[in-house]
């Protein structure tokens, strides 16, 4: 029987995605899916709560009750993403064509669609191209990965810093305020704004022990680094990372950073991925491995 695709429900989908997402993965295929972690951060990231969101948009295909498939924006209607067990490569163009008449979006030049496709899949590159898509790579996403050392070398803070984790200091106000501040906005972080801090924080895999924050002297968070662990593939990932402007060049993101790995290391990670090929990731030892480029089919209006 041909899979048959269906609405995503949040409440029937979300953990049966993450094991599919944890089962699929394979750094080695020409299609790489996301990683679980990407998958959760997303659903409890604050702009997911923006007006016209609508997951149930989605499309999930499923194989005698088996999910082999999603087509997914991730914060915007309009910017896509194909997950695909590998065993299903057939199901492409119809994702394809899924997300032309359901998942489009309002751009500044009109009604388009953007899919994000592995560099690495020419096949799919292939039926994209038949179906009017365009490759736009002055938008592409880089992932970079970090071989977890053992034993893992010493990790330095300037005096009268310290590093430690949400485990020892659970303080959402400290955190909401580094991130604010640590993302460029100007002034104090908004009040309205803790609760959505508060949310984030309470994603099912999300743990404090691995949450590393530099603080300095006067016991105000002064860099963050988010860590998230995938225990059956032995990976983890960094997400997100935030220095406040005046604490930066002082090595305090590189270090809330390592100790983010190190103790992932510990935990049984082996390899750490990030969503960035940054000169600040490539410095402590990130390698860019993969890369995504978007193609963009224009609609008419």
């Amino acid at each position: 029987m041909k899979p048959r695709v269906r609405p995503y429900d949040r409440d029937r989908d979300f953990e049966a995605i993450g094991r599919f997402l944890v089962r699929t993965y394979d750094p080695e295929a020409v299609h790489r899916n996301w990683l679980q972690p990407r998958w959760e951060y997303m659903h409890y990231h604050p702009l997911l709560e923006e007006p016209g969101l609508d997951l149930g948009s989605c499309g999930v295909w499923e194989d005698d009750g088996k999910i082999v498939g999603i087509a997914h924006f991730e914060l915007r209607k309009g910017v896509n993403y194909l997950e695909i067990d590998p065993r299903y490569a057939g199901l492409k163009r119809d994702m394809l064509d899924y997300v032309a008449e359901r998942l489009w979006g309002e751009f500044k030049d009109g009604r388009a669609v953007y899919v994000y496709l592995d560099d690495r899949d020419e096949d799919l590159q292939a039926i994209a191209g038949k179906l009017g898509y365009e490759p736009k790579p002055d938008l592409v996403e880089r992932t970079s990965t970090f071989e977890i050392p053992e034993p893992f070398p010493a990790i330095r803070v300037p005096e009268g810093f310290r590093l430690q984790s949400l485990a020892d200091e659970f303080d959402v106000r400290k955190v909401h305020r580094v991130m604010h501040r640590g993302f460029n906005h100007a002034g104090e972080p908004p009040e309205d704004g803790l609760e959505s801090r508060r949310r984030k924080l309470s994603a099912p895999s999300f743990r404090k022990d691995l949450t590393i924050v530099a603080v300095e002297p006067s016991g105000e968070y002064v860099s963050f680094c988010g860590m998230w662990m995938d225990h059956d593939n032995r990976v983890c990932c960094v997400e997100p990372v935030a220095t406040v402007p005046n604490y930066r060049r002082m090595g305090l993101g590189t270090a809330v950073v390592l100790e983010g790995v190190r103790r992932c290391g510990v935990g049984g990670a082996a390899i750490a991925y990030v969503g960035s090929d940054q000169e600040f990731y490539w410095s402590m030892g990130f390698e860019t491995t993969c890369s995504q480029t978007p193609w963009k089919l224009g609609l008419p209006a």
